[in-house]
């Protein structure tokens, strides 16, 4: 099964869905704040007889790694729990005992509703509707026939992996899971909020750590994966790497930038997202990209993800931390973001 199938009822064959990249999907509900819908059980049930509107995903991860957490998020801006209670309440945790021990014991599911607009054009009326059934698995090493069950009931997992602690021995453990089960992996950065306020890094530093991370993680797909999964390296420049915070409800793609920058510079958007990964350099005085960190003076350059991604951000929460609410509002403004009134008092 592929992250982006269905099955044909005629012809008992599993069809590509190339219209919809689910890990954009997934991290628009974290970055965009969805207009809530009153839906009705009746909707729903429809929505569920159109199966290339249907995503079934996993969330795993090494424990305490955010998983939890992050689901929280997402049921959150799919409209059904409170943004003052997303984090703390545990929506996926139900059991008495996974609410004392601060851990999740049993693999639970949650089904969200979502329009998304696939074509980026902001008209309301190319929005599709679209069924989310995430399950939210144990990131426990005594529970991981959780995860293989959980696994084997969806079409995709949600790798989420700190960026601090990196990949860790039961990170390995479930990947190692979802390639048995031919089930194709995209990856969530998380806790890199810590990076930016606890750590205080720069945006080469973060880069470098992000780095490390999506390498570790792609090593292990290496080892397990089978030779009929295809290509399923986890690549920031293909869309399928989201970075962000789970706790603070916010995470972003390549893409999403890509989007931006695109605009700015006149070239299509998936040229621009190979320049904002990897070795790209932009040399602003001779309007030219480089890959080389130093310019023809001998000048250092700056990574394009250090400057057109990681820099704003950082100076977006430098803004918000320092209360200046004039430089938030217009960087903001810039990245598209609307902001409601709750979230404002946030």
């Amino acid at each position: 099964m592929a992250l982006n199938s269905f099955m044909d009822k005629k012809s008992k064959k599993w069809i590509l869905i190339k219209e919809l990249n689910f890990v954009d999907i997934i991290f628009h509900l974290l970055l965009k704040k969805p207009q809530m819908v009153n839906f009705t059980i009746e909707e729903i049930r429809k929505i569920m007889d159109n199966q290339d509107r249907i995503r079934n995903m996993s969330v795993i991860a090494h424990v305490d790694h955010g998983k939890s957490t992050l689901s929280d998020a997402l049921v959150c801006k799919a409209g059904i729990i409170a943004s003052a209670v997303a984090g703390s309440a545990r929506y996926t945790d139900t059991r008495e005992d996974e609410k004392e021990r601060g851990i999740t014991i049993k693999s639970t599911g949650v089904s969200m509703y979502y329009r998304y607009d696939v074509n980026q054009s902001g008209k309301h009326e190319d929005e599709k509707e679209y069924l989310i059934n995430l399950i939210d698995s144990p990131g426990h090493v005594d529970f991981s026939s959780e995860v293989t069950a959980a696994l084997r009931v969806t079409d995709g997992a949600l790798v989420v992996v700190d960026t601090v602690e990196g990949v860790s021995v039961q990170t390995e453990t479930v990947l190692r899971q979802a390639m048995q089960e031919k089930i194709k992996p995209v990856l969530m950065v998380n806790k890199i909020d810590r990076s930016i306020l606890e750590l205080k890094l720069d945006g080469e530093a973060m880069y470098q750590n992000f780095l490390r991370v999506i390498d570790m993680a792609n090593v292990v797909i290496a080892t397990y994966q089978s030779e009929d999964m295809g290509d399923i390296m986890c690549d920031p420049s293909q869309g399928n790497v989201a970075f962000g915070s789970g706790k603070d409800q916010w995470a972003f793609t390549i893409t999403r930038f890509a989007r931006i920058y695109s605009k700015k510079f006149g070239i299509d958007t998936d040229k621009m997202m190979r320049k904002l990964w990897g070795d790209n350099f932009f040399d602003a005085p001779a309007k030219k990209w480089r890959t080389e960190d130093t310019d023809e003076n001998g000048k250092t350059l700056r990574r394009a993800f250090a400057q057109f991604i990681m820099d704003p951000i950082c100076k977006l929460c430098n803004c918000i931390m320092d209360g200046n609410k004039e430089g938030y509002e217009k960087m903001l403004t810039t990245l598209g973001v609307d902001l409601t009134q709750e979230d404002k008092l946030l």
